[in-house]
């Protein structure tokens, strides 16, 4: 997270997935096989740099924004392994996107969370800039739980 004349932004998106925990958590930290299928239409070119599953793993991806597409990098992390996957962007914007699967008491299945902490500026560009990023990353991020709870419900067990 950058410092300085910024201050965090965070923005989420949380949804039930009827899967177990354990299968939702492996598609997601699957960047080979099965976490492409789960990105909606506005990320695209997902290369692998390094690993492929969970920690370690480096990735590239392009994600079109307001129109123009930008490439990011991403290294992932698993703070809590099988639980919490953590991508955090090595070009320097300060973008941590966390995604939390916890199993819903409820239900038995899993719920999902994925939120992402980035820089914003003070003042009026600030309120630009949170107004429009969660203006396009939110609607994402429900799409991709969506995608992902298809993904688990028409995909069988491997």
């Amino acid at each position: 997270m950058a410092t300085g004349a910024t201050h965090p932004h965070v923005i989420t998106a949380t949804a039930l997935v009827p899967a177990e925990p354990s299968r939702v958590y492996a598609v997601i930290a699957d960047y080979h096989n099965s976490h492409p299928h789960i990105l909606p239409k506005q990320f695209s070119g997902l290369v692998v740099e390094k690993g492929g599953v969970g920690r370690g793993t480096i990735i590239r991806f392009q994600m079109r924004v307001f129109g123009r597409k930008q490439t990011f990098r991403a290294a992932i992390s698993e703070p809590v392994p099988g639980r919490v996957l953590v991508e955090t962007d090595l070009d320097g914007n300060g973008a941590v996107t966390t995604f939390v699967v916890d199993r819903d008491s409820a239900s038995g299945h899993s719920r999902v969370t994925i939120t992402t902490e980035l820089a914003v500026r003070k003042g009026l560009a600030g309120k630009i800039e949170r107004f429009f990023s969660t203006r396009l990353l939110r609607p994402m991020y429900v799409r991709e739980l969506g995608l992902l709870a298809a993904y688990v419900t028409n995909r069988p067990r491997l």
